[in-house]
């Protein structure tokens, strides 16, 4: 990276006793455009001026209280388009298929899916006992009539619900890769993630109506920042229909009572 535009110096090329906190500012600024390679350049900049401290080639921290943190949006959900091409490719009872179902329809991490076992299930009851991997929450989550449909044409003769083709499960770590493989199989763009899928339940729930409090306890988040992240990316458009159909019910309701 040059120290002006105009000059074909690089910050390599300077004292570190001239270093100045304009400087380490201005080299963030020109890495906004990504967020977090500026983050870590700033990471960098300071084992730099550390080394300098300790070697006492400058006195003072030109980076002391510098902060920079982006704003951390996590994986995106999947568009409606998106998970119907999926859907296309992979038809129910495939793997892929399957993976993509739990995934949506139960909001679970990758740590979860792969951890699903038939005795976790009660048809009777409608509904499935899961003891997450992260956090060791116990979530009783409703058997919906889409995860059934996932469910209808699989082996429950076996321990894992999620099998590979060589009658195995599959393991935590794997299933990003493969979700990266099914979608490219399936002719669509990167970006589309397990944990994607995750959050597309989190906006469906937003855009259905769910309160906070729901999408934390759907979705096993112990602070509503998390269970909020999830619900950003609901449809404007939605969520305002549904907030001012309740406004027209208040009004209207007034005007008869009269």
């Amino acid at each position: 990276m040059t120290v002006v535009d105009e000059v074909t110096d690089v910050w390599g090329d300077m004292l570190v006793s001239e270093f100045r906190r304009r400087h380490a500012k201005d080299i963030i600024a020109r890495l906004s455009a990504t967020p977090h390679k500026a983050k870590h350049m700033l990471v960098a900049i300071r084992k730099m001026i550390m080394v300098a401290l300790d070697e006492e080639w400058i006195d003072t921290d030109p980076t002391y209280k510098l902060s920079y943190r982006p704003e951390y949006k996590g994986w995106r959900a999947w568009t409606e388009g998106e998970r119907a091409q999926f859907e296309m490719r992979w038809p129910v009872g495939t793997a892929p298929r399957t993976c993509y179902g739990l995934a949506l329809w139960l909001g679970n991490r990758r740590s979860d899916v792969s951890r699903l076992t038939w005795p976790m299930f009660n048809f009777d009851r409608r509904q499935v006992v899961i003891r997450t991997k992260k956090g060791d929450k116990e979530l009783v989550l409703p058997i919906t009539p889409m995860l059934l449909e996932i469910l209808a044409p699989l082996d429950r003769t076996t321990d894992f619900v999620l099998m590979n083709a060589y009658g195995n499960p599959y393991s935590e770590k794997s299933l990003t890769g493969m979700m990266a493989h099914w979608t490219k199989m399936a002719g669509m763009a990167a970006g589309c993630t397990l944990h994607g899928l995750r959050k597309s339940l989190g906006k469906l729930l937003a855009e259905g109506g769910a309160s906070t409090r729901q999408l934390m306890e759907t979705l096993g988040h112990d602070d509503i920042e998390h269970a909020e992240l999830y619900s950003r990316e609901a449809s404007q458009a939605i969520l305002a229909k549904d907030g001012m159909s309740k406004v027209t019910r208040l009004v209207q309701g007034k005007k008869k009572r009269g």
